[in-house]
């Protein structure tokens, strides 16, 4: 087996994962209706006991996930309000789709979460609001707190994605600069019943987590978000706005976020109707079917990409010179989301920054290819969704005058792999629930 073939194999598992975790696809699996009683995972509703049922929400495969929803409830639905990042909006009848800045907030992220909060406010016991939820839901529904402004959340949400804090991490921050986040949507919509549907993008699907917890009650506090700024040494940095949120959260001046038991959040049904599990799942699937053995490494993947590289190749060279711990043809694979501390000033995102690192590690080895994507088509702020690597990557780069070195060095990974089209582009895949990344090794 060539490696031309090991790299169409390696595509082809990788578009598998994320069919499997189609959004449209996730919310039909969970969402029915016979007559007037609309059925959410195992609850029941009757579709006569409200008079208005609106849909809201805000990430990635929002629009996509509303699809099914807006041709369950026909008639029945009353309108409403969907944020999606760029280029991933979708038309749909009866909600309106605003695009908005990832994974930066800005001013139309804030224009359309503030729609989101009007239309809430006029929801009372006898409204039915169905929230959607997914990848990059947090940056995509911005609603500051009094006294912080979209640029003081701009710039804190850009020093802790340069220190490499993780999404754990970033969302704890954000549901304490928020009105929405962290159960803010839920106390905004309360009395009215909510039922938020969640495509995760997170390592093990905390549903406090998925979007920084609009609809969930949240365990973190303003000493936990002390903690992270003290972790990454980032709080003489932060705009005074926030150093004085912070301050006055610990002195107990300004309310913390919604905790269990606060009855704002007793008439919400949370369900996670697609994860990063289900797409490493289908791919194993996948490899199965084209003639791998597989081994599925985790679905928990996390830390800096340039390191966790270092564990595929390890496994992979070892699986070429022992057998261990699985025989070739065999195909690893792991699912997750990687940081990446960024020190340079070029272009990449964390998958093309793992397969860069990968390619290095690789150089040399015949029967061994790496490919690691983003399942939403993204990979940061670009339009691949990763990259694919393999042992002739680094000599093809060097005929080109390309110093694998230097582009890790900058964080240019995407200017690394586009001149050896090795970059991998699906455009908008209309879903998002983290990364695959995989290597395969061929035969002797």
């Amino acid at each position: 087996m060539g490696l031309e073939v090991l790299r169409e194999h390696a595509n082809e598992i990788f578009q598998a994962a994320v069919e499997a975790v189609d959004a449209e696809q996730c919310v039909r699996t969970f969402v029915s209706r016979s007559g007037d009683t609309l059925t959410i995972d195992d609850q029941a509703y009757d579709l006569g006991a409200f008079d208005a049922v609106h849909i809201v929400g805000a990430g990635k495969a929002s629009p996509r996930m509303a699809g099914p929803l807006v041709e369950v409830l026909g008639e029945q639905l009353t309108g409403g309000i969907i944020n999606t990042k760029y280029e991933h909006a979708e038309p749909l009848d009866g909600i309106d789709v605003v695009e908005c800045g990832h994974p930066v907030p800005d001013a139309p992220g804030v224009e359309g979460t503030n729609r989101i909060l009007e239309l809430l406010s006029g929801a009372d016991e006898r409204s039915l609001v169905i929230c959607l939820l997914s990848g990059g839901g947090s940056a995509i529904m911005p609603a500051p707190v009094d006294g912080c402004s979209l640029e003081d959340k701009q710039e804190t949400t850009r020093l802790l994605l340069e220190c490499g804090a993780n999404i754990v991490e970033l969302n704890a921050v954000r549901k304490h600069l928020s009105k929405v986040k962290g159960g803010g949507l839920a106390r905004a919509a309360f009395p009215a019943t909510v039922v938020a549907l969640m495509l995760s993008d997170v390592i093990g699907d905390p549903m406090d987590v998925i979007a920084s917890g609009p609809t969930v009650p949240d365990t973190s506090t303003y000493r936990t978000c002390m903690d992270i700024f003290d972790k990454y040494e980032i709080f003489d940095q932060l705009p005074e706005s926030v150093q004085q949120r912070m301050k006055d959260g610990l002195d107990g001046d300004v309310p913390d976020t919604p905790k269990p038991g606060d009855e704002a959040l007793a008439r919400v049904q949370n369900v996670v109707v697609g994860s990063n599990g289900l797409a490493v799942a289908a791919a194993e699937a996948k490899a199965e079917a084209l003639g791998y053995n597989t081994l599925r490494l985790s679905t928990r993947l996390e830390g800096e990409a340039r390191e966790i590289a270092h564990v595929h190749a390890a496994i992979a060279k070892e699986i070429v010179t022992s057998g261990a711990p699985i025989e070739a043809p065999a195909c690893v694979i792991a699912g997750g989301e990687t940081t990446v501390t960024v020190r340079g000033n070029g272009k990449g995102g964390r998958n093309q920054e793992m397969a860069l690192a990968a390619a290095q590690l690789l150089r040399g080895w015949q029967r061994i290819v790496f490919l690691s994507g983003g399942t939403d088509g993204t990979d940061g702020p670009t339009d691949a969704a990763g990259a694919i690597a393999d042992g002739h990557t680094i000599n093809r780069a060097e005929k080109a005058g390309l110093s694998a070195i230097g582009h890790l060095k900058e964080n240019d990974a995407y200017h690394f792999f586009k001149p050896l089209d090795d970059l991998l582009m699906t455009g908008p895949t209309g879903t998002n629930v983290a990364d695959v990344a995989m290597v395969l090794v061929a035969e002797a």
